[in-house]
């Protein structure tokens, strides 16, 4: 958890994104392979592919804040791309997604920190939303909207966990950063042979 400080609104939105990306990594703490495959909702994404997403996000956000907004049209290859980037596949190992999604994370939340909210950017044309143009903004816009699309995910994943196996990704979460046991929380165990790193 994000505990309350009196930081910059830099450091506090890396914070506030980097919650979420520890829910979305823990979600899949204690699981089997099989387990990060299930879509016991009615939604496709399994918790395998809510990780691989993070993951895109975080690549696509990365080379946007260094190299700034992709201003062309939309191709089939980047449409291909972000719908593959929702998608895992019998082949697609979870366990092997997870330092994929750590060196991301490092470098999704370098390129953050190094932001300037105030600075005057473009954003690209979101068609799915009917916007055809590109719009000036604030970066301040695209840095409070990574809070809100990997809120988003973290709390599609922990519906799925609660689906796979009645527990909470919190759990997970304190679990993972060695917290104690307490009236409100039980460390997970997780069985041997299961997804732990």
């Amino acid at each position: 958890m994000y505990a309350p400080a009196q930081h910059d609104e830099i450091t506090g939105l890396v914070n506030y994104i980097d919650q979420q990306l520890e829910a979305i990594r823990s979600s899949v703490h204690g699981l089997t392979e099989e387990q990060a495959h299930r879509t016991p909702c009615r939604s496709e994404l399994s918790i395998g592919a809510l990780i691989k997403h993070a993951v895109w996000v975080m690549r696509n956000v990365s080379s946007r804040l260094t190299e700034g907004p992709r201003l062309g049209p939309l191709t089939e290859e980047v449409i291909a791309d972000f719908a593959d980037s929702t998608t895992f596949g019998d082949e697609e190992s979870a366990a092997e997604l997870l330092p994929r999604f750590d060196d991301a994370r490092e470098d999704y939340l370098e390129a953050i920190r190094s932001a300037d909210p105030d600075a005057e950017e473009t954003e690209p044309p979101a068609p799915w939303h009917g916007i055809d143009e590109p719009r000036p903004i604030r970066l301040r816009f695209l840095l409070v909207h990574q809070v809100e699309e990997l809120a988003r995910h973290a709390g599609h994943a922990d519906i799925i966990r609660e689906q796979i196996d009645g527990h909470h990704v919190s759990e997970m979460v304190l679990t993972r950063a060695g917290a104690t046991a307490n009236d409100f929380f039980t460390p997970y165990e997780p069985a041997e042979g299961t997804i732990t790193g």
